[in-house]
């Protein structure tokens, strides 16, 4: 019967200690309530309870990372698109984060939810699929404000995909086949004027040294020489043979004097 007792009594020790005795690893707190009200943040390390009078909620405070479910949003030229994203968040206040808010990692997803489809919103597909690091910083900031009261700090948040339908795609592809080919007209068109004035610079040079048009003129003729082999007719240019015909003409008036 004595050691019966004995047992029992080591058994309720046991018991104690291991109710009193709580071990907090380093990036854990523990939010200590003794009957019913707030009293404290431990930990790390050793902590010492009192058994039924005092209970203890642990925090993790490491950076906890956090899926978006996919998200339908209408964007403001109303183009229906699918959007997800990750939140990198933590808990910087423990007694906060039990205190004031209900399951904070439920409060602070879906809130994400709800901003991003409110900030995303505001926005047009262009802007959602070219300026993505701007609508990642607006969401970080409405977030790390709202969730400030919570004890909870938003680092980060980066969308991830910006989902459109086979229409869409089709629609973006034949946007981008136009704006290519009105750059390539556009660049076409430039080069031509270009050219224009390039030429309209020769044909002055030219103009003023008649001696100078003869010589292009017969170097191009020796080209068309060199790549045909068939026989060309070709006009000959008046400004070619009038020094000619001059000359000609002040050697027979030479010769009747």
């Amino acid at each position: 019967m004595m050691l019966s007792f004995w047992g029992l009594l080591i058994a309720l020790v046991v018991a104690f200690l291991f109710a009193a005795i709580k071990i907090l690893p380093e990036y854990e707190r523990g939010v200590v309530f003794t009957l019913g009200r707030y009293t404290g943040v431990k930990g790390p390390g050793l902590i010492i309870l009192i058994p039924v009078i005092q209970r203890i909620i642990r925090v993790d405070l490491r950076v906890i990372v956090m899926d978006v479910p996919t998200q339908d949003v209408i964007s403001r030229d109303n183009v229906s698109v699918k959007v997800n994203a990750v939140v990198y968040f933590r808990v910087v206040e423990p007694d906060k984060a039990i205190i004031q808010v209900e399951r904070f990692y439920d409060a602070v997803s879906q809130l994400a939810q709800t901003t991003l489809r409110s900030v995303l919103g505001q926005h047009e597909l262009d802007d959602m699929l070219a300026e993505r690091d701007k609508l990642n910083l607006d969401v970080q900031s409405i977030l790390d404000k709202q969730t400030d009261a919570w004890g909870v700090k938003v680092n980060n948040v980066e969308i991830k995909h910006v989902d459109l339908d086979e229409s869409m795609i089709r629609a973006i592809a034949r946007q981008a086949e136009a704006e290519r080919s009105r750059r390539a007209k556009v660049i076409h068109a430039e080069g031509e004027k270009q050219a224009s004035v390039r030429l309209r610079e020769a044909a002055e040079e030219l103009s003023q040294q008649p001696q100078a048009i003869q010589l292009r003129y017969m170097q191009t003729l020796i080209d068309i020489a060199a790549d045909k082999n068939s026989t060309i007719v070709f006009p000959l240019p008046l400004d070619l043979i009038e020094p000619l015909m001059k000359l000609k003409e002040k050697r027979e008036h030479t010769g009747e004097g």
